[in-house]
């Protein structure tokens, strides 16, 4: 957590001081609809930092009040994400584990004349529910009795009712300028079978009558969400006071979600996204989703340290796309391993040079022990075409005809010779080594300004490399719909050639591949068939406001 408070921790601070809670108690409860994507970050971010910051505890909880959309595959991929993140929960709950506690604190409403069955359809509570400036109309089964409630209330659980005929609704104030304190449902009968509890329940709590009550019930001091369920504070506080929960009663603290240009924050299209086949599942590197993030080779710190830059606020923004990758870009200049790569190779014998070595290049200057490799090198060697110019610009550093340039880690080399092919295109040059032009051994007395990478032709490793954009186009003309804005070539696969080095990597190992990119080692990769997924280029445009 940062050392410059939020309005949060300002909340909090004040209840510490003023006694109203002794232990700070958070949780995160996502519903396990779906894979988590980044903007769940700043919300585990934001809860889980609270609990290490004040030596407090926060619990995972899975809102699962809704089994027709929740799958225990989403309960693991949460579980997994979280633990990746870098966050220790203090207890694993389900909303499902509270349903008998929730049954009974709505029979204690309808007890207390605060809650009654309606038989209204949802058009029709939709229809009498009224507008922001006219007050609802009020249910014709509004003034049941309490013990015909009761009576309709127990048959619901007990099954005697189809799905969609009756509903529990909270009786509060059909006037209230707030939509949502006018007389919600609270309970809905759906015969559905779920994950958790199987067939023993076919009448389910809603959001906004769970959620408080499960808040309540573990002791939750600050219930943190996002800004969009600010207007559902006053039921969060009704349903806890209505219930008799005793003090210390817990404290809904909305904030701004994470919003990123060009990225997908709906849980709902990128199901969509996964079922239509457009990506290759919710851990499609091209997804925002955790997943989908580290099998693109994010690192999990930069991810914390993402969410840990762009503050806590109270208003809605746009953070820009960028400002992640310079977040990425920094973590993995640090920690990853360098590596050459060529992606259009140009071939280049040696003409001077017999035999075989191995070179001892470093891994990482920026890591903060240093560690070396041992590269190959021999007669016939690759080198990128975008590094050899036949005619070239002025300042060209690279090679040229008649041109020297070093070879990374290697030797100063000279182009006596350039072979074109019947196109007049360059089809391999013949090259000279400098002697004593070793790196870290040079005593050439040869000076150059074009340093460029290189890879072995006799033991170069094929591998297999998805370039990565947005699945989503720029915003052009107003058009903000996702499904126009698809981004059919966000998948684009090519070929490179690579050190051997390579072919002892592990999945989800990161490297530079030098003056190109970084990449990471994708799981779909195979006994001597490396697959890199691009994780974020070099150049870093961002320039913080």
């Amino acid at each position: 957590m940062s050392e410059f408070k939020n309005f949060i921790e300002d909340i909090i601070d004040n209840d510490l001081a003023t006694g109203k809670v002794k232990t700070v108690c958070t949780r995160f409860p996502p519903e396990p609809n779906g894979y988590l994507h980044i903007g769940h970050a700043k919300s585990l971010c934001i809860n889980f930092g609270i609990k290490q910051k004040y030596n407090g505890k926060c619990n995972l909880r899975f809102d699962d009040t809704n089994p027709s959309k929740e799958d225990t595959e989403y309960v693991e991929s949460i579980k997994s994400d979280i633990e990746w993140l870098g966050f220790k929960w203090d207890k694993l709950l389900f909303a499902s584990d509270y349903f008998d506690v929730m049954f009974d604190c709505a029979v204690k409403l309808i007890k207390k004349g605060l809650a009654y069955v309606s038989d209204e359809t949802a058009e029709e509570i939709r229809l009498r529910r009224g507008t922001l400036t006219e007050p609802g109309q009020e249910s014709p089964y509004r003034n049941r009795s309490v013990d015909e409630n009761l009576k309709l209330f127990y048959e619901m659980r007990d099954g005697k009712y189809p799905d969609g005929s009756k509903v529990l609704r909270a009786k509060i104030d059909m006037a209230s300028p707030n939509v949502n304190m006018r007389d919600p449902v609270i309970y809905r009968v759906l015969h559905a079978t779920h994950h958790n509890t199987g067939d023993k329940w076919c009448i389910y709590p809603m959001y906004d009558f769970a959620h408080p009550i499960e808040d309540a019930h573990e002791g939750i001091t600050h219930s943190i969400c996002t800004l969009e369920f600010e207007d559902h504070r006053p039921l969060y506080d009704w349903v806890v006071n209505s219930c008799d929960f005793p003090n210390p009663k817990p404290q809904q603290i909305e904030f701004a979600r994470l919003n990123i240009t060009n990225t997908i924050m709906s849980k709902r299209y990128l199901k969509k996204l996964v079922d239509e086949g457009k990506v290759m599942g919710w851990d499609d590197p091209r997804m925002p989703t955790l997943s989908g993030l580290r099998r693109r080779g994010y690192p999990a710190a930069a991810l914390r340290d993402f969410c840990e830059r762009i503050g806590v606020a109270k208003a809605n923004s746009e953070v820009e796309e960028a400002y992640l990758c310079s977040c990425v870009r920094d973590e993995l200049n640090k920690t990853a391993d360098r590596v050459m790569a060529v992606f259009d190779p140009l071939k280049v014998v040696l003409t001077n040079y017999e035999g075989t070595e191995e070179l001892t290049v470093e891994n990482n200057p920026n890591a903060q022990e240093l560690t070396y490799r041992k590269v190959p090198f021999s007669k016939v060697i690759y080198i990128d075409k975008s590094d050899f110019a036949l005619v070239p610009p002025p300042k060209y550093y690279r090679l040229k005809p008649d041109g020297v340039v070093r070879l990374k880690g290697a030797y100063i080399i000279h182009c006596d010779d350039v072979v074109l092919d019947g196109n007049g295109e360059v089809a391999e040059l013949h090259c000279s080594v400098i002697p004593n032009s070793k790196s870290g051994d040079d005593t050439s007395g040869v000076k150059v300004k074009g340093v460029i990478q290189w890879v072995d032709a006799q033991t170069a490793v094929d591998v297999t490399v998805r370039k990565l954009q947005s699945l989503l186009t720029d915003v052009v003309d107003g058009v903000t719909d996702f499904n126009q804005r698809f981004n059919e070539n966000s998948l684009k696969v090519v070929s490179a050639k690579a050190e051997k080095s390579l072919l002892n990597a592990k999945v989800e190992d990161k490297f530079q591949f030098m003056r190109v990119g970084y990449y990471v080692l994708d799981k779909d990769s195979k006994d001597g068939k490396p697959v890199f997924n691009e994780i974020v280029g070099l150049k870093d445009g961002f320039k913080p406001q």
